[in-house]
């Protein structure tokens, strides 16, 4: 089902359910916590700032600013190398 189709989909219960109150007040607190998910999410980022990401990322790496795991390392193992105290 594409765009569209759901626009029209939602439109039409919408107008199903605009008759009454009830159900419009509890439409209306479903679809704002909908958008709350959306908007709180700390790791949403725009496509610019990916792109922004990802070219910081490879300015790093071409300075030499990585760590690699070492053969047989654990992931705890690597990181507790690096300085972080897990």
């Amino acid at each position: 089902m594409n765009a569209l189709q759901l626009n029209a989909e939602l439109f039409t219960n919408l107008g199903i359910i605009a008759e009454d109150e009830t159900m419009m007040a509890k439409a209306a607190k479903y679809v704002r916590k909908l958008a709350k998910q959306l908007t709180d999410d700390p790791t949403r980022m725009t496509k610019e700032e990916y792109f922004a990401m990802l070219d910081r990322s490879e300015a790093q790496y071409a300075r030499g600013e990585y760590t690699t795991q070492l053969p047989g390392e654990s992931v705890t193992d690597m990181l507790r190398r690096n300085g972080y105290d897990i």
